[in-house]
């Protein structure tokens, strides 16, 4: 007589995706982003990738050599 309820499985469980636009990242569904690829695409999306952050190499400041100014008076 009336609906019955899908049992919740494993295999209903779905696979997601990070898109990643500039510092932003969100997560969709996988099936969702490959339905709309070209929408994300044109709206600036694109998948992460996992690569790891560039470490920022400190860069060495070169020595302040110090002038000593000697002034001279002039007579007037």
């Amino acid at each position: 007589m009336g609906w019955e309820t899908t049992p919740f499985k494993k295999e209903f469980i779905m696979e997601m995706v990070k898109l990643v636009k500039g510092d932003r990242v969100i997560e969709r569904s996988k099936v969702d982003y490959e339905n709309n690829k070209g929408m994300w695409k044109i709206r600036g999306w694109s998948l992460e990738e996992n690569k790891p952050k560039p470490q920022p190499t400190p860069k060495e400041e070169p020595k302040k050599e110090t002038v000593k100014k000697t002034t001279t008076k002039k007579a007037k």
